[in-house]
This record gives C-alpha cells, sequence and structure tokens, in this order.
C-alpha cells in the first residue's frame, strides 16, 4: 500500500503519516491511544502465548483461515485507500484538499469500509498466529473500532456536504444487512 500511495498518491501518504499532529477531535485522540495499544498487543501476545510459553495452540485449518482473512483484510483496506484519497488516519474533513463524499469501490457496500478491513485483520491475526490468547486484544480493538465508527459516522454527517444523502443510499456503516 504504501510503494502505491508514495507512486500515485503521496499527498495521502503524507496524511496518512501525520495522523497524530492532525488529529482534531479530542475523543479521536483517545481512540487512538486505545488502537495503538490494541495492535501492540495483538501482535506480542501471539508471541508469548503460541511461540514462548506454549500457552495454547492452534489448528492449522485455523491457522489457514486467519492467514487468508489477513489477505482478505489487506485487500480490502487497499482497495479502499485506493477509491477514497482523502481516507486519512484520523477523523477530520480535509476542506483544504477539497474532500468530498467518496460512493465508488467498497463505499457503494458500506460507509466504513477500512474500519471493516480492519476488524477482519484483528480477527484473523489470532487464527493465523496460533494464538486463542490474542483474541482478547481482537474482541477489544473490535469495540473500539465500532465506537470510531458511529463517532466518525456522526462527524462526516454533521461536517461534510453530501454525506447524509450517501448515508441514505448507503444503509450499513460497517456490515450489510446488520449495521
Amino acid at each position: 500500500m504504501t510503494v502505491w500511495l508514495k507512486k500515485n498518491n503521496p499527498q495521502l501518504l503524507r496524511v496518512r503519516a501525520e495522523a497524530w499532529k492532525r488529529s482534531v477531535k479530542p475523543w479521536d485522540k483517545v481512540i487512538m491511544i486505545f488502537l495503538i495499544t490494541g495492535f501492540v498487543a495483538l501482535f506480542t501476545l501471539p508471541g508469548l502465548d503460541a511461540v514462548r510459553y506454549r500457552w495454547s495452540d492452534m489448528p492449522l485449518p485455523l491457522q489457514t483461515i486467519g492467514f487468508v482473512g489477513i489477505l482478505v483484510s489487506n485487500g480490502l483496506m487497499f482497495w479502499a485507500m485506493k477509491a477514497n484519497p482523502y481516507s486519512s488516519a484520523t477523523v477530520e474533513v480535509q476542506r483544504e484538499r477539497g474532500h468530498r463524499v467518496i460512493t465508488t469501490g467498497p463505499y457503494q457496500y458500506v460507509r466504513h469500509p477500512m474500519y471493516v478491513g480492519g476488524i477482519l485483520m484483528a480477527v484473523s491475526t489470532p487464527l493465523a498466529l496460533g494464538s486463542p490468547v490474542a483474541f482478547i486484544p481482537a474482541v477489544l480493538l473490535t469495540a473500539v473500532v465500532v465506537v470510531r465508527t458511529f463517532l466518525e459516522d456522526k462527524t462526516l454527517h454533521e461536517e461534510l456536504e453530501g454525506y447524509s444523502a450517501y448515508a441514505e443510499e448507503v444503509e450499513y456503516k460497517l456490515f450489510p444487512g446488520v449495521w
């Protein structure tokens, strides 16, 4: 993704790299702290669980499903990033960049496809790395992403012109038929 962004959208790469500086919503900084902490735990626990102390075991077919889930999640996030040149790592409306509603790519199915990819990655990682213990941070990360989705959606309704009409067309925030 980084190589593609560097070649095709270096401005978005810069915006994503400056996430902490750009975060303007106080609640978003708190959520980012939870996300960073959760992802550190998500990738640290499997090393302790499946490698160092061998607290648990994961059958190979489930690990394979996990690796497929990680590939699918990365593909979805890349597709969303290609479709949305405003996909900042923070919740913000980028007026200086002419921010507008994106309705193509995965955005024609759900309003927050990057978060779908992130959730899929979070729940696939414990499987792929053979660590049921890592489902603890995966579940917590999923909850944080759901809260962020709610708050971001509310912000976009209030601040991004045309978003309310788009939300009427694309009913679901994350999971078609669910929410």
